[in-house]
């Protein structure tokens, strides 16, 4: 489908490493972008790569390190940060959606200040405590270069980004993707945003597929966070999309690409798949 760009709808996926690990779900991911793609969305992906890291520090004698879901990053943890997303997760990404035949354009947050960063000082997350964290070399994102990717939907591309983040002294940081995937959409204004994860969605029980919860809002995620319902990688994932909700994001929802037509069937509020995330 060939639309002009005014009249393409954006949406943001956000890609955990771990769907490159099953092939179902790297395959269904492709396909699912393929679909919203034909339908006329133009399309940013935003990818992490937390296995490959984690397997990539082991390699090297370190050990992994996260608060509540998220990276402690060491000066030498960085290095392999930079190795496992940009070197293989990236390139791997890339290398799936082409087999698709969707135009994917690999990069990475540094690239021509595409998400520029400051280092994050100590703070209290939730699940963390009630003491501040030091992260390390993680930042904070400061701003996105909305130019730059705004540029790249025109020329029918998809912008495949590894989250790394840079200062304004070109200092590079680890940059959460469930933080940095939001302000994405906010600059692009996007319509949708899908966080995909190879659970696909939040669960009572998750090893009762009956048990998905279709939608939640503010009050429920509290709830369920205080529940340890949502515990680990999935309190940053649904705290930070709740940021949107007041931003004009129409579908924010957790999903995975595992089945065919899932983000298309998010993207139209059937409720078939994930979870919606509602005020």
């Amino acid at each position: 489908m060939n639309l002009s760009n005014i009249e393409r709808k954006i949406a943001v996926i956000k890609v955990g490493g771990d769907v490159l690990l099953d092939p179902k779900e790297s395959g269904g991911l492709a396909s699912n972008l393929k679909d919203l793609h034909a339908d006329g969305w133009s399309i940013v992906v935003l990818h992490g790569g937390g296995p490959q890291v984690n397997r990539l520090q082991t390699c090297h004698g370190l050990t992994p390190n996260k608060v509540a879901g998220r990276r402690i990053t060491s000066v030498e943890d960085l290095l392999v940060v930079k190795q496992a997303i940009v070197g293989e997760v990236n390139v791997d990404l890339v290398s799936i959606l082409s087999q698709f035949d969707l135009p994917a354009f690999g990069c990475h947050g540094a690239s021509a200040g595409l998400i520029k960063a400051t280092k994050r000082p100590p703070v209290i997350v939730s699940g963390g405590g009630d003491k501040p964290i030091d992260f390390g070399q993680v930042g904070d994102v400061t701003q996105v270069n909305d130019t730059l990717l705004q540029g790249l939907l025109d020329l029918d591309v998809i912008p495949v980004i590894a989250t790394l983040g840079i200062s304004d002294d070109a200092e590079i940081f680890n940059i959460n993707a469930d933080t940095t995937v939001v302000q994405i959409a906010k600059a692009l204004k996007a319509k949708l945003l899908l966080l995909t994860t190879q659970v696909g969605g939040v669960f009572k029980e998750l090893s009762d597929p009956k048990s998905r919860i279709s939608e939640v809002n503010r009050a429920q995620a509290k709830q369920l966070i205080d529940q340890q319902i949502i515990q680990g990688g999935m309190i940053p994932k649904v705290e930070e999309a709740m940021t949107l909700l007041s931003e004009g994001v129409e579908t924010i929802a957790i999903v995975s690409g595992r089945s065919q037509g899932a983000f298309k069937a998010v993207a139209e509020g059937t409720g078939e798949f994930g979870t919606r995330i509602v005020a």
